[in-house]
């Protein structure tokens, strides 16, 4: 009997044992802000993915308008923009920092020579390059070996490639053909490989797109065999596919709003789920995440469903590194929106939100 009621007890111990969910880790989140309000900078939380709340808010560091962040791979810099006009005489500023866990040590910060830097990126082997918004142009760094920035980046200046067109550049990010660039006032992908020491026009040196449509972030999928580019001012994504020839040929567009809205919007960022098989984007106006089915022999979209942000003007948002939860930066509401993400079905559902002024921009540290 006694052996009985220990073989019961082992299982019920194993049971529990089985049951028990994985304890999943803390992470950091960096949230970069516009500082003409109650925002000083960088801030951080402390994200917990198994609940998916954040707590623990801290100023990083005082920065003007730091309105996009990025990590390096090692995990050892932080950069971010100041997205000014008045860093120089030149425009904006870019700056970088030491990063220990959660702590930012300041490096230095240098003049991107184009007015309001919007978007930073980095490739890996030591450049980092800066898009500015107004300046009409990107700016390419070389890194030291402590991933400070140094002097004399190269610039490419987009203003003298249309005569009528106004000249934005609004992302610009390495991959492994070079460097690509979305214009939103050219409606172009402007495509650069690196020759020597510096970027020069590739042969398919521009992705055109319908006048007014205004491509503003991109993201690739299948190894870098689709572009996914959404367009801020016509609320649309559009769906490019590489050729054997390695030039993009596009395949699809298709609308981020519900048919039956007919106020203003416009598109902000764009993110593809970790196995690939849903897109996000995110619309300013609608004020709704929309979600995408990737199909997964074309690559094309089909419409899951769009889910309300919980908030005014949704730019950047970001997953969490475990993929089961989606952060959204509400802009003119000052809040960030925290959704779970389900695997399955890519489908939303909101749990909670915690206020921050003027959020812009949502990084994780991983």
């Amino acid at each position: 009997m006694k052996k009985i009621v220990f073989a019961g007890i082992v299982a019920l111990l194993a049971i529990a044992c089985a049951e028990k969910p994985e304890k999943k880790p803390m992470y950091t989140l960096f949230v970069g802000t516009y500082t003409d309000g109650d925002s000083e900078g960088i801030y951080t939380y402390t994200f917990d993915a198994n609940t998916g709340e954040l707590s623990n808010q801290k100023l990083a560091a005082k920065l003007t308008n730091p309105s996009y962040l990025t990590i390096s791979d090692n995990k050892k810099n932080l950069y971010a923009v100041q997205e000014t006009a008045d860093f120089d005489s030149l425009g904006g500023g870019v700056t970088a920092f030491s990063l220990n866990k959660d702590v930012l040590e300041l490096q230095n910060s240098m003049g991107t020579q184009g007015a309001h830097p919007c978007h930073v990126s980095l490739s890996g082997d030591g450049h980092l390059v800066v898009a500015n918004y107004t300046g009409g142009n990107v700016s390419i760094f070389s890194l030291n070996d402590d991933g400070s920035l140094t002097e004399n980046p190269q610039v490419i200046d987009h203003k003298p490639l249309d005569s009528v067109k106004t000249s934005h550049a609004h992302m610009a990010q390495f991959n492994a053909d070079g460097l690509m660039v979305t214009d939103l006032g050219l409606d172009a992908v402007k495509r650069y490989n690196k020759k020597g020491d510096e970027f020069v026009p590739a042969e398919q040196n521009s992705l055109p797109f319908e006048d007014g449509a205004g491509p503003r972030h991109f993201t690739f999928g299948n190894n870098g065999q689709l572009l996914y580019v959404i367009n801020e001012l016509n609320s649309t994504i559009s769906v490019f596919e590489k050729a054997g020839n390695g030039n993009y040929q596009e395949v699809q567009v298709i609308s981020t709003l519900n048919a039956g809205f007919d106020g203003e919007s416009f598109c902000a960022d764009i993110h593809l789920s970790p196995d690939g098989k849903f897109l996000y984007g995110s619309n300013r106006g609608e004020n709704t995440i929309v979600i995408f089915e990737v199909d997964e022999d074309s690559g094309q979209l089909e419409l899951v469903g769009r889910e309300s942000v919980h908030g005014d003007w949704p730019r950047n948002f970001s997953m969490d590194p475990t993929g089961e939860f989606l952060l959204v930066a509400n802009k003119k509401t000052s809040n960030i929106a925290i959704f779970k993400r389900h695997a399955e079905n890519g489908t939303l559902t909101f749990l909670n939100e915690v206020k921050h002024p003027d959020p812009v921009c949502l990084v994780f540290l991983d």
